[in-house]
């Protein structure tokens, strides 16, 4: 196991933060895909998936240095929640999502790493 005594430890731990990085599109996708199944029809199934979804990147991007990316992860989360728990509005969860998803476009798409914070 690497520690901070270990003289690769700061390499590796940059190496799992680009590994990380390198999976945001294909976390956003999950996200992307998850808002199409919501669009039109706010079936308990696609909310979940949209929740599990945002979730995911929430509890784990923080830890890769992406504190910024899981913070607004975890505020849709959470609002996403309040569908699901107590038939709080859809209002703005969409165009919210949306914003996340053109922001990680930009930083991470195209084989792009960009570590925020």
């Amino acid at each position: 196991m690497a520690t901070a005594a270990d003289p690769d430890y700061h390499d590796r731990l940059q190496a799992l933060r680009d590994k990380y990085a390198a999976s945001v599109p294909e976390r956003m996708a999950a996200i992307r895909n998850a808002l199409v199944l919501c669009q039109g029809s706010l079936i308990p199934p696609h909310i979940e998936q949209l929740h599990h979804a945002l979730h995911s990147v929430a509890g784990s991007a923080g830890s890769f240095g992406l504190a910024a990316l899981g913070d607004e992860a975890r505020r849709i989360e959470q609002m996403v929640r309040g569908v699901m728990e107590a038939d709080a509005p859809w209002l703005g969860i969409e165009a919210a999502t949306h914003a996340l998803l053109q922001w990680a476009d930009k930083d991470f798409g195209a084989g792009k790493i960009a570590a925020h914070d």
